[in-house]
């Protein structure tokens, strides 16, 4: 794994743990010569990761929309700041760069954009592993939700299983170090 994208956002959230593992995510980044590639944010736990890689000696790839940069919402000492004119450009481009996702704990914007690469894995569009840090527990009531969608057959296990979720870094990068895709849906 050369790239990952870490879907994250503008808050720090309410526990210090957030920030925390924001922090160790980064870290470990730039530990293993993985580029960290992002929304671009200075903010929040945006601002918190890239700051962390950075201070590792990692690279940081920032994929902005236009009308954010406007805002001058932008993390300025990025490695590379990838300057696109909308959000599903951005979402596009962040795949494209990446070998894995991983999703901190954030709000619907985050939840949308690591559900979105789940199912183009199931649809074979990309072979990369999904993965949600699960600091505090913060998924938990959402692998309950996939694991009552496999119950009620609404969801083969099969696309369950390629879900990674733990709270440590290490176990998570593990996982994506370690992950075969499934049979894609159709075929």
């Amino acid at each position: 794994m050369k790239q990952i994208a870490v879907f994250c956002g503008s808050s720090a959230g309410n526990a210090r743990e957030y920030t925390d593992a924001a922090i160790a995510l980064g870290t470990a980044l730039a530990r293993q010569s993985i580029t960290l590639v992002y929304g671009g944010g200075k903010v929040g736990l945006m601002g918190q990761i890239a700051d962390a890689c950075l201070a590792a000696g990692g690279r940081a790839t920032g994929i902005m929309p236009e009308a954010l940069v406007a805002r001058e919402i932008f993390h300025p000492d990025l490695s590379e700041l990838k300057i696109v004119p909308d959000m599903a450009t951005r979402k596009a481009r962040m795949s494209d760069l990446s070998d894995g996702f991983i999703a901190m704990p954030e709000d619907a914007g985050t939840l949308e954009e690591i559900t979105e690469q789940w199912v183009w894995g199931q649809l074979g569009l990309h072979a990369k592993p999904v993965a949600f840090f699960n600091v505090n527990g913060f998924y938990d009531p959402l692998m309950g939700f996939i694991d009552q969608m496999v119950e009620h057959a609404f969801l083969q296990h099969q696309f369950r299983e390629m879900l990674i979720c733990s709270d440590t870094v290490e176990t998570l990068l593990e996982g994506m170090r370690a992950y075969q895709p499934p049979k894609m849906k159709w075929t």
